[in-house]
């Protein structure tokens, strides 16, 4: 009985801090239930919708716990996006990563030692080397949190190596609880990411993938061109912030000119950009100074924008995971928001070229090995790049297959790749011992020193050629510049040959079979396989008859998945063979019915108290909050006001407000800084920072209406 009253007392302490840090009124079901396992001190998996408030399962614990809470995050954007946001509301977050000098990562882990930080960010490759970890423990880590969770698993959408390293993380900081998020995990990934981590007996609280105000729709087309046509139609027929998904930088930098041809300002984003024009393209975005985005999956996890209307792949994702992970950031809001997916069947063998080349068969991997054997020198290496090995492997090899069996041999130490090198050379020895002794009497003579060196190196093998480290010789004899002049005369004399080892491929054991060598065939069978079924699954979904929301609902394994959703393509009877229109025409709004958003501009009216991303309630969904006439104005004119307040701090707009909370002002209309806290998003740091000119702005617009 204790123990129940203690988990209420801090839940209701929980509630508090949600309602004071974050201005919501209270928990949804599935952030309640994982808040109170986290500070029960348990282990917790965690699997919330994209947009179900996944942060706030450790935000709200960290400010509540007494130490530190590390929070494992995948990508520099993300990371800032969501320090900006809690810096917003004067909490105490910070973040550490490869975007920072030295002394700008010293004076925060000195901050987090003094106990000035709550909140430490932590790209997980910042674990990789150094006493990083060490350096936390020391300071009292409360809580580890591993976001994006799904990277950890080997049956993940997004496979990290750095992430597989996180259980002995965990031991260094030295095994705090530990709470790992996702927004899709299938049932075997959710296992594989309990058994990666080493959770213990981990609560595990799935909560629905089901995300009501999302319409999915595919546009079955032929090629690039007829993708360009339905790409453009979709933008122009519907308004918003869009996100476009391709599948190379290449296609990225060509689709982003696409749109802006046809006048629709467009920025591309790439890893292939450079730091400074990155941060540049992600901040022109988020403070909404273009209306789309297009970019690789490299974009997939550092968007956190509430307001985007539209998400459409150029081409089919690899998974279905990848697809709602990232389709899913539409609508964060809750307000409705379009999913388009533009479809031709060639985009399948993309797919399946690079899962062959990560995963080759076994017979490939074998004929590459013998075709090495052949052709290696005395050494174990050749020069040969993989376009030459192919011509001598039986059967129709292209150079790019002998580089995937490489990868698997290198992996396997079977093959090493050897970089030009000043100091390793390759030398054999001519002359018999009688000559030497003959020819070299005098002991003190460095040229018989070196011949002396050489052979304690490298002993009988010298005879039939070995590969020395001028390097690693003894004083005197060590060392390119003392050593090579000394060899090029015994080269001259004919007492032994050598050569500099130049770039190359190096058989580390030339003479054993490749049996003798650790290479994991079933598991790279099993991957194979398994990212066949993966790729088949989303090509299903692609070809579906079907409701498409109940399909994805169904590969994740909810419940929810059966019946129909009434805004798919699907549902609406558009389906393929029959006359598609993009999402957003006018037929398909008649079709659908569905009330218009809010922050598209409605001319109708109704409740506001809709379902917030991050809090509770039992009122109306978020989807069905519309404005009219004068609130409609005030919301533009709120909207204005946080365009400038951003520009002020140089921060995102909905840093500052969300749409949602927005659109809930300008109905409510609160005339008090007390009526003011009680909207959605409204806590009491941003009633402090924004309340006096929102509230000017309300009772401006009030003014106005009545003059």
């Amino acid at each position: 009985m204790t123990n129940e009253v203690s988990a209420e007392l801090l839940l209701e302490q929980a509630r508090a801090t949600l309602r004071e840090s974050f201005g919501y009124p209270g928990f949804r079901p599935g952030q309640e239930r994982a808040i109170s396992s986290v500070l029960g001190g348990r282990d917790t998996l965690v699997v919330l919708p994209t947009g179900g408030g996944k942060s706030l399962c450790y935000q709200v614990p960290a400010l509540m716990l007494p130490g530190l809470t590390i929070v494992v995050s995948p990508l520099i954007s993300l990371m800032k996006d969501q320090v900006d946001a809690l810096t917003a509301r004067s909490l105490p977050a910070a973040f550490i990563n490869s975007t920072l000098t030295g002394s700008q990562v010293s004076d925060r882990l000195s901050r987090a030692a003094r106990g000035e930080i709550k909140l430490l960010y932590v790209a997980p490759e910042r674990f990789d080397a150094g006493t990083t970890a060490e350096r936390l423990r020391a300071m009292g880590v409360s809580l580890l949190a591993v976001d994006e969770a799904h990277c950890i698993s080997e049956w993940g959408h997004d496979f990290r190596p750095s992430y597989l390293r996180m259980r002995h993380v965990r031991e260094r900081l030295g095994a705090p609880p530990t709470v790992a998020l996702t927004a899709t995990a299938t049932p075997e990934v959710r296992r594989d990411i309990a058994a990666q981590l080493a959770l213990r007996n981990p609560s595990i609280i799935v909560t629905g993938f089901d995300r009501t105000n999302l319409h999915y729709h595919v546009l079955p087309t032929r090629n690039d061109t007829e993708k360009d046509d339905a790409l453009v139609n979709s933008l122009r027929e519907h308004d918003g912030l869009a996100v476009v998904y391709a599948s190379t930088r290449r296609n990225v930098e060509r689709i982003a000119g696409v749109l802006e041809r046809a006048r629709i300002s467009a920025t591309a984003y790439h890893a292939g950009l450079d730091d400074a024009h990155r941060h540049e393209v992600q901040d022109s975005f988020m403070n909404e100074d273009v209306r789309a985005i297009v970019a690789t999956n490299a974009f997939g996890m550092g968007i956190d924008k509430p307001n985007v209307r539209l998400v459409v792949h150029h081409a089919m994702p690899g998974t279905l995971e990848a697809y709602y992970q990232e389709a899913g950031r539409a609508g964060r809001d809750g307000l409705q928001s379009e999913c388009v997916l533009l479809h031709a069947f060639p985009d399948r063998f993309t797919h399946e070229f690079f899962i062959k080349g990560a995963y080759p068969e076994r017979s490939l991997v074998e004929a590459v090995y013998a075709a090495m054997q052949r052709v290696v020198d005395a050494a174990g290496l050749t020069d040969l790049n993989p376009d030459r090995i192919s011509r001598l492997v039986p059967g129709k090899v292209a150079g790019r297959d002998v580089e995937s069996a490489l990868r698997i041999l290198t992996r396997a130490d079977a093959v090493r790749r050897e970089s030009e090198s000043g100091s390793s050379v390759f030398v054999r020895l001519l002359a018999t011992p009688e000559r030497i002794k003959r020819e070299l009497p005098d002991p003190h003579n460095p040229v018989l020193g070196l011949l002396r060196a050489l052979w304690r190196a490298a002993g009988n093998r010298l005879n039939e050629g070995a590969v020395v480290s001028l390097d690693g010789l003894p004083p005197g004899f060590s060392g390119s510049a003392t050593a090579v002049p000394i060899l090029t005369g015994l080269q001259s004399r004919q007492f032994l040959t050598w050569e500099r080892l130049g770039g190359g491929l190096r058989l580390t054991d030339p003479g054993k079979p490749l049996t003798a060598f650790p290479v994991e065939w079933a598991v790279i069978d099993r991957r194979r396989r398994a990212e066949l079924a993966k790729l088949d699954a989303v090509q299903k979904y692609a070809y579906t008859t079907g409701c498409r929301r109940a399909f994805v609902l169904r590969y994740f394994g909810d419940e929810a998945g059966r019946g129909t959703c009434g805004g798919c393509d699907n549902c609406l009877g558009l389906h393929a063979g029959k006359e598609r229109h993009a999402p957003g025409s006018a037929r398909t709004r008649r079709e659908r019915a569905a009330p218009v958003a809010a922050a598209s501009g409605s001319s109708r009216s109704r409740g506001v108290r809709g379902a917030d991303p991050f809090g509770g309630g039992e009122a109306k969904p978020a989807s069905e909050l519309v404005l009219e006439g004068a609130d409609a104005r005030l919301f533009a004119s709120l909207k204005a006001l946080r365009s400038s307040i951003a520009r002020e701090e140089k921060v995102p707009p909905y840093v500052v407000f969300t749409d949602r909370t927005l659109a809930e002002l300008a109905a409510r209309k609160p005339r008090t800084p007390a009526s003011l806290l009680e909207v959605r998003g409204v806590g009491q740091a941003k009633l402090d920072k924004y309340g006096e000119r929102f509230l000017a702005a309300i009772k401006g617009a009030d003014e106005t209406e009545a003059a």
